[in-house]
């Protein structure tokens, strides 16, 4: 199964989509650090600005840099270090969380554009002390190895599964595909997302039951 199939303009590998502007900041950020003038750097590190994030229905304010992104914000500065950073590029998913409920990579935004967004990480899901219905199904279908990519590929999925409750194969397959398994275990994957859709639907009708009782 390829791994970085084409996708169309402004939408990235897979179901994460890519901020419209992240990419013309990514490489901007990416000059920065790359800068020779240390002493600029340092400048711009003295320039922070405060905003507020919604992290998985919590509130909190952080002082950062401009160029900080979220994905930095959530595991330096608020410690939900589930989020993984792997290529901090936008290239394999590693740090996909959910903004507003859509599935995006974290490395691609910055903190300072997600004030007044919601943002659900992997910590933020599941309740009551239980498993989310597409960690159970990862768990059933074997569908790691390492697990370093395993956040990303389950946070694709519950934003795939919260907009589109019964996918095809092909729209699960395609959820996955932006988030890179160095293991190979993708067979193993797509099963997940199979089983993720059955355990989800009975999970939503439990639930259903309760409030109507």
């Amino acid at each position: 199964m390829p791994v970085s199939p084409a996708a169309p303009a402004g939408i990235g590998t897979g179901h994460a989509v890519r901020h419209p502007v992240a990419a013309r900041r990514l490489v901007w950020r990416t000059r920065v650090s790359r800068a020779d003038d240390a002493g600029w750097g340092e400048a711009m590190g003295r320039h922070r600005h405060t905003v507020t994030l919604t992290i998985n229905g919590e509130t909190h304010d952080l002082a950062v840099e401009p160029r900080r992104t979220l994905l930095d914000a959530l595991r330096d500065d608020v410690s939900l270090t589930g989020t993984k950073k792997v290529c901090d590029m936008g290239n394999c998913g590693a740090c996909t969380v959910l903004v507003e409920g859509q599935a995006m990579y974290s490395c691609l935004l910055l903190a300072v554009d997600c004030q007044g967004l919601s943002v659900t990480t992997i910590e933020g899901l599941g309740h009551d002390g239980q498993l989310d219905p597409i960690q159970r199904a990862f768990i059933e279908a074997d569908a790691f190895q390492c697990g370093f990519c395993t956040p990303g590929q389950v946070m694709s999925l519950r934003g795939l599964l919260d907009a589109t409750p019964s996918p095809s194969d092909e729209q699960i397959e395609r959820a996955v595909t932006g988030n890179l398994c160095r293991c190979g275990a993708y067979l193993h994957i797509i099963d997940a997302g199979r089983r993720a859709v059955v355990l989800d639907r009975e999970a939503k009708e439990v639930r259903d039951v309760h409030v109507a009782g």
